[in-house]
């Protein structure tokens, strides 16, 4: 199954971070993303003006919500920059994947 397909799962801390092979297998599903330290997932994307740049900060908060999931998502004229991570375990799960890879589908409808 796609990871845009999947839906986030809650975490209530306690699990470890991803790690090694399982963390290289879901880096090479985002090629675009960049994994920051093994802690956050970061990706820049740009846009012709504010006003379309707010439209999707507007849709990816829709999609956080939907997943009960949230990045951060700094906006600035002609591009966004999104940061995610699990903040319970201070590091990445699956879910930072899946989210990453619906805010990737977002951008390219």
């Amino acid at each position: 199954m796609n990871l845009s397909e999947k839906h986030c799962v809650p975490c209530r801390g306690g699990v470890p971070a991803l790690k090694g092979e399982e963390l290289e297998r879901l880096k090479q599903e985002l090629p675009t993303w960049q994994v920051v330290d093994g802690h956050h997932l970061l990706k820049t994307f740009t846009f012709p003006d504010f006003k379309t740049a707010l439209a999707f900060v507007n849709r990816a908060g829709e999609v956080a919500e939907e997943e009960g999931h949230h990045p951060d998502l700094l906006l600035s004229w002609g591009k966004v920059e999104v940061k995610t991570w699990t903040h319970k375990i201070d590091g990445l799960t699956e879910s930072d994947f899946i989210l990453a890879a619906k805010i990737d589908k977002l951008h390219q409808n």
